[in-house]
């Protein structure tokens, strides 16, 4: 698996743009500045555009060719970023964060659950949380995401994942996706917003 990524992200072009997500970057600016964290943050285009806003940001993923993308592109737009290569249940922070972002971290079936609460714990008591992934309605369209059903996301799942939360948005929607080379097209996400008990 993290060898794919390297493949995928070692390529020149971006493979999810270089634009933020869009429903990220709809709640984020809804949110007082702060500190957030970005797991699984790939090339880094949600990072830069939270820095560009003024965000403390400390991100992550397993694969090196992200970190070398996404300092690239912070360097672009005139930022330094903060950028660990780590896997999801290795990671560890002393401080806590005003809010986390999940943007399609799909995580392997057999330590999502895990990782998920792990990562939640980095959050502070009010904190805010927004997540945006494919749901299991995705399976079978071709504007990305992962082929196993396991790793694809349903309601109920999400409630059992993140029971920590005050949802304020929980929705299975279909959207136009155009992120890059790899997201274009119909998709079937789940996404939501809340924060933590």
């Amino acid at each position: 698996m993290k060898d794919f990524w390297n493949e995928r992200y070692n390529e020149e072009s971006y493979a999810y743009g270089n634009s933020p997500n869009e429903f990220f970057k709809q709640q984020l600016d809804k949110l007082k500045v702060g500190s957030i964290l970005l797991p699984a943050e790939g090339e880094g285009r949600n990072a830069v555009y939270a820095l560009s806003k003024g965000w403390k940001v400390l991100a992550f993923d397993f694969s090196e060719s992200a970190k070398i993308k996404a300092q690239e592109l912070a360097l672009k737009n005139g930022f330094n970023i903060e950028y660990q290569i780590i896997d999801a249940l290795k990671f560890k922070s002393s401080k806590k964060f005003d809010v986390i972002a999940f943007c399609y971290a799909h995580f392997p079936a057999a330590i999502r659950k895990k990782a998920n609460q792990h990562l939640l714990k980095s959050l502070k008591p009010n904190g805010h949380i927004i997540f945006e992934a494919f749901s299991k309605n995705q399976l079978g369209k071709s504007s990305g995401g992962p082929k196993n059903t396991d790793m694809l996301y349903a309601i109920d799942e999400v409630e059992d994942e993140f029971n920590e939360i005050n949802f304020e948005i929980l929705e299975e929607a279909e959207i136009e996706l155009n992120e890059g080379l790899y997201h274009i097209g119909n998709a079937s996400v789940i996404r939501f917003t809340g924060t933590k008990i």
